[in-house]
């Protein structure tokens, strides 16, 4: 493919600057450091301008933090300066960089999204269901992903799409930044971290979406052109791969395995398995069959114990019911594409709110 150049002009102009602003500030105006930048906002975007004309920009420090989402995470969150830095990044690279993308990729992409994932595998189980006598489904687990994405090849693939020099010291300044060496989760939770220079990505970062999107688009075309999988799907790290012949699921799963090691430094872990269709699929927050899905257990599970935390918070006054409405509109949109109309009945009847109780 033609490499990419002449971006950073792009990226540093002042217009795409305020734009970036106007992103990074959506939902959060009223935040102490969103409120601090904006008070003297032009003289703010004029000094990111500078510091990255003249090459001075460096990463702020992250905050840490854990979420339990479903298990324990590491979240590392940039001062609202390099949100904005990210958000002019994005702004620019990502609408380049996504048409490298094969169509079955649904992450973090326009148009496409969790829905879409979950529509288009259940469109496939239908055809195979109908097609053939027992069809098998390789599901992908990558072991702590983002944690293991290695920083020199993450380099590499983007010098091969991109030869504006002046970009790839951006993005490496900010892939290379001393705070971003966390590395792997010590044990199977990851309550603690091994900070191992040179591997890991933030989770929360926006460009951090962007890099493992593109690091696992090596698999993708890899197993697309080179293996010609027809029935291959993917939502960020998660994979799934249907055909109606088991063996050869297992010689894809080899060569699929060879290829992470060798070429991107990922391992699989032992959640990797193939089974027939017939047991259903988790994917993308659902088990989804040819004939119906319904949500995962876990995230049913998620659901409800968030939705509860909300009950108490707007009785306590910690949180409007505009961000309950917010969230619960949210379940609601996502219970709808799944067959549990009693699960749903259920959360509507039991959520009432109450201040003060």
């Amino acid at each position: 493919m033609k490499r990419l150049g002449n971006l950073y002009a792009q990226i540093i102009d002042y217009e795409n600057l305020w734009n970036a602003y106007l992103n990074a500030r959506k939902n959060k105006r009223f935040r102490g450091d969103v409120l601090e930048f904006t008070h003297n906002v032009e003289e703010n975007l004029i000094q990111i301008q500078n510091e990255l004309i003249h090459k001075t920009y460096k990463v702020g420090k992250y905050r840490e933090f854990y979420v339990y989402d479903p298990k324990k995470r590491l979240i590392m969150a940039l001062p609202f300066k390099d949100r904005v830095v990210q958000w002019a990044i994005y702004r620019i690279i990502e609408p380049i960089l996504d048409k490298q993308f094969i169509y079955d990729s649904y992450a973090c992409r326009k148009g496409k999204g969790i829905q879409k994932a979950a529509d288009r595998l259940q469109y496939w189980l239908r055809k195979l269901d109908r097609s053939a006598e027992k069809p098998y489904y390789l599901k992908l687990d990558i072991s702590k992903y983002f944690y293991r994405i290695d920083h020199d090849i993450l380099m590499q693939i983007l010098e091969r799409k991109i030869k504006d020099r002046d970009v790839l010291w951006l993005l490496e300044t900010i892939i290379r930044s001393e705070d971003t060496k966390f590395g792997i989760p010590l044990g199977d939770h990851g309550f603690e971290q091994e900070r191992i220079d040179g591997i890991g990505i933030p989770i929360g970062n926006l460009t951090s979406q962007l890099f493992a999107n593109l690091y696992l688009n090596e698999l993708d075309q890899y197993a697309k052109h080179q293996l010609h999988l027809h029935y291959y799907i993917r939502y960020m790290d998660d994979i799934v791969i249907l055909s109606e012949d088991k063996k050869e699921l297992r010689d894809v799963l080899e060569e699929l395995n060879i290829f992470l090691q060798s070429e991107l430094r990922l391992q699989l872990n032992n959640k990797t398995a193939i089974r027939p269709i017939s047991t259903g699929i988790e994917f993308v927050g659902y088990r989804i069959w040819p004939t119906h899905r319904k949500l995962k257990k876990k995230t049913a599970k998620k659901m409800k114990r968030r939705l509860r935390y909300l009950k108490r918070a707007y009785a306590r006054g910690e949180v409007s019911a505009d961000e309950v409405r917010s969230t619960l509109m949210s379940y609601l949109g996502y219970m709808k594409h799944a067959d549990c109309h009693r699960l749903r009945q259920k959360v509507l009847k039991n959520f009432v709110l109450k201040r003060g109780v």
